[in-house]
């Protein structure tokens, strides 16, 4: 393992980020690790990773320099450098920053990479919306009318309670029965799913929603 934290990791790829979403990654996962490229954007942010974990074929002559004793390198190309760091960090969980925001293929091998490290309660957080997988139960706290979309990985079955579309009794596949742009009609939103294969995508302002329905953040006193 090359990255073992007791907090969340910020993982960053080379995708545009500011540096407001990278300050409020970091307030909920301080242990801040680049993929690859990522690395040189971070140094444009005055910002510093830990580590830098992929093939480093996109990392800039300059970041060698800066953060040597920082790379780790994995020169296979069987796999993305968003994989690579997955599958070496240990972590609560994991906040991705500049993967699902730049190209649409580097965006879904990102998603694909989910799929592969179910494991991994990992984030992809965008300037718009947060995906992930989703458990096989889940409990989310969402405001009534806030959209909430589902895209199935591979065949799944599920429930839900509170959404304005109930997803009991479909047959979820990424080439049949879809579930994006649906909403909460009332909260709390409850799902269940029968593989680890469905993407949930919720709005940006609902990212600390999600880490407390994952019971990574404290739930909000009463």
């Amino acid at each position: 393992m090359i990255v073992d934290s007791a907090t969340g990791v910020t993982l960053t790829g080379a995708a545009a980020f500011g540096a407001r979403d990278l300050a409020r990654a970091l307030r909920l996962a301080p242990c801040l690790v680049a993929a690859d490229g990522g690395a040189d954007r971070l140094l444009r942010l005055g910002a510093t990773p830990q580590a830098v974990i992929g093939d480093l074929d996109s990392l800039s002559a300059e970041a060698r320099a800066r953060l040597a004793g920082r790379l780790h390198e994995i020169p296979e190309q069987d796999s993305t450098d968003f994989d690579k760091a997955l599958g070496r960090i240990r972590a609560p969980f994991i906040l991705g920053l500049g993967f699902s925001g730049g190209r649409a293929d580097h965006a879904l091998a990102a998603i694909s990479g989910l799929a592969r490290h179910p494991h991994q309660r990992c984030f992809l957080v965008s300037a718009q919306d947060v995906s992930f997988l989703a458990p096989p139960a889940l409990t989310l706290q969402l405001p009534p009318g806030s959209p909430l979309s589902l895209f199935p990985l591979g065949p799944v079955r599920g429930t839900s309670q509170g959404l304005r579309w109930p997803i009991a009794g479909l047959d979820f596949a990424p080439d049949g029965q879809i579930g994006t742009s649906n909403a909460v009609l009332e909260g709390p939103v409850r799902l269940n799913f029968t593989a680890a294969k469905m993407l949930v995508i919720v709005p940006l302002r609902s990212l600390a929603a999600v880490l407390r329905g994952f019971a990574l953040l404290p739930a909000r006193a009463r």
